[in-house]
This record gives structure tokens, C-alpha cells and sequence, in this order.
């Protein structure tokens, strides 16, 4: 009996202990927290100095966002979706394929200009020294790269092709692999190691700028129709005021002299607020494509 009794008082008193505790975090006065980190999720980027850029972008945005920020790197757009759905991050830099996929469970916050509008191609390049490839056809029985199996321009957009073409993607190449970034999809190409390869063509042409000598060891054999760019969003539970603050601090990067000198290093001219409607073209091929797998099995 004494043994029961112990356990049920013990019992009680950490409920109770837990239920103040519940209570005094509800009870926090409105801005309680405002010092907690913004958390930022980013696939790899193709920047000389990475970790200096991170940082001062790091600082730019702490500074207006009046709180610490943090960027959370990853290797695949999975990583940084499932980070999100779990709430384990803010914000991402995330591509408008799995946008489309999970756009129930986050938000658009804003889409990237570039070269004046929120649209970018997906290139499919060869090695330089390869002179009669045409198209992507052309490519059959050859070795091929993508990018990353959630990536519009590295993945979807050549699926798609080759669906449209009457071809079995599966079975189109003598082998296909995955890099996990753009850059690396023009290195294996620039380098032989895939004799074809799709790649963001915004990424392509900032690297033309970076890294001449690189892009210049591969060839643009086809540009794919504009899609709208690869988009900021938030997690579908961000409070209303860290979503509309982060919203202005990136819609105003442009007129912001500190502002513009990180978008002049990311090769870009600012960001948009944006619509789900820039995405159609891109949810239009991931039906394609999913209605093929569900043929397939």
C-alpha cells in the first residue's frame, strides 16, 4: 500500500509540475521569444567563398529580421522538405518542384528575380568536345546526370522530355546517376564522367561568370521552356508576423544598398512576392510523371 501510495503522490505532483509549466509557457506576454533564431534551410550553393557570403548574408538578414538567423545546409530538397514539415526550420530556398508536391504544408513567401523576371530554363548540356549531339534523344544508350530527384530543371523537365518523346526514361539511358547539385552535374559532364547532363540554367550561367573555364568544358544543347524560379517559403505555421517581416526584408533587398551587393553576388536583381500560378507549368509535369510511375507499377 505504501509503495502505491508513493507512486500515485509522485504521480500527481509531476503532473502538476508539467501543467505549471504548460501554464507559464502560455502565459507569455506577446514577443516572448523574439530572440529564439530564424532558421533557414539551403541545398548546396556554388559560391566561391561560401562561408563568407553565408555570413554576411547571415548578418544582413539578422539585422533587419531583429533576430539571430541561422542557415540550416543540406544535401537533397528532401532534407530541407522534411525539416519543414516537422517545423524544424523557418524558411528554405527550396525548387518549385517539391514546392508544388507539398505546398499544402508551406507557404510561399517570395520568388527571385533573375534577369529581371521570376523565371529561369533547365539546360541539357554534353561535354564541349561533342559536336553532333542535338538533342536530347540524341543521348540514348549514353550516360546521363541529374541533379537531384526533386529538382525541376535536374530531374522533372528531362523525365517529362523523354515521356512526351514516347520513351521509357527508365530504360532511355545506358546509366543515369544523381549528384546532389547543380555544379556537380556540369563538373561530371565538364569532366566526361556523364556524356549528358540537366542543369538550372541560372546556375549554369552564374557559373560561366564564376568559373569560365568550367562551363566552357561543356555545351548548351537545349533550353527548356521558362518555369517560375526556384521560390522561397515558409513552414504553413510561421506566425503572421514573421512571415510578412521576412517577406518585406526580402522584397526590399533591392533598394537596400547592402541589400544589392548580395544579390550582385547571387547573380540575381531581387525577389517578388510571386503566385502559385508560376508553378502550373511544373505541377502539370509531376502529374505526367506520377501518372507514369502508377502505370509502371
Amino acid at each position: 500500500m505504501t509503495r502505491r501510495w508513493t507512486f500515485s503522490t509522485e504521480r500527481r505532483r509531476l503532473l502538476a509540475a508539467l501543467a505549471g509549466v504548460t501554464a507559464s509557457w502560455l502565459a507569455r506576454p506577446a514577443g516572448a521569444g523574439r530572440h529564439e533564431a530564424v532558421r533557414v534551410g539551403l541545398t548546396p550553393v556554388f559560391l566561391d567563398d561560401q562561408v563568407a557570403f553565408l555570413n554576411t548574408w547571415r548578418d544582413y538578414l539578422a539585422a533587419r529580421l531583429e533576430r539571430p538567423v541561422v542557415f540550416v545546409q543540406k544535401g537533397s530538397y528532401r532534407e530541407i522538405v522534411d525539416l519543414l514539415r516537422q517545423e524544424g526550420l523557418d524558411f528554405a530556398w527550396l525548387c518549385g518542384y517539391p514546392y508544388v508536391r507539398h505546398r499544402a504544408q508551406m507557404r510561399l513567401l517570395a520568388v527571385p528575380l533573375y534577369r529581371g523576371a521570376p523565371r529561369y530554363q533547365s539546360y541539357l548540356i554534353v561535354p564541349a568536345s561533342d559536336t553532333r549531339t542535338r538533342s536530347l534523344l540524341d543521348l540514348r544508350g549514353r550516360i546521363f546526370a541529374y541533379s537531384d530527384p526533386d529538382s525541376n530543371s535536374g530531374y522533372l523537365y528531362p523525365q517529362f522530355s523523354l515521356l512526351q518523346a514516347g520513351e521509357n526514361p527508365a530504360r532511355f539511358f545506358a546509366r543515369s546517376f544523381f549528384t546532389w547539385g547543380h555544379r556537380k552535374v556540369v563538373e561530371a559532364v565538364a569532366s566526361g564522367l556523364a556524356q549528358g547532363g540537366a542543369v538550372d540554367g541560372y546556375i549554369w550561367e552564374t557559373l560561366r561568370l564564376l568559373h569560365p573555364q568550367l562551363a566552357a568544358a561543356t555545351r548548351i544543347v537545349d533550353r527548356s521552356p521558362e518555369f517560375g524560379f526556384p521560390p522561397f517559403v515558409a513552414r504553413a505555421g510561421i506566425p503572421k508576423r514573421d512571415f510578412e517581416l521576412a517577406q518585406q526584408v526580402l522584397l526590399g533587398m533591392a533598394n537596400d544598398p547592402g541589400g544589392a551587393g548580395l544579390l550582385q553576388r547571387l547573380n540575381l536583381d531581387g525577389f517578388t512576392q510571386g503566385d502559385t500560378a508560376m508553378f502550373e507549368s511544373v505541377a502539370k509535369m509531376m502529374r505526367v510523371l506520377d501518372a507514369s510511375h502508377v502505370a509502371a507499377s
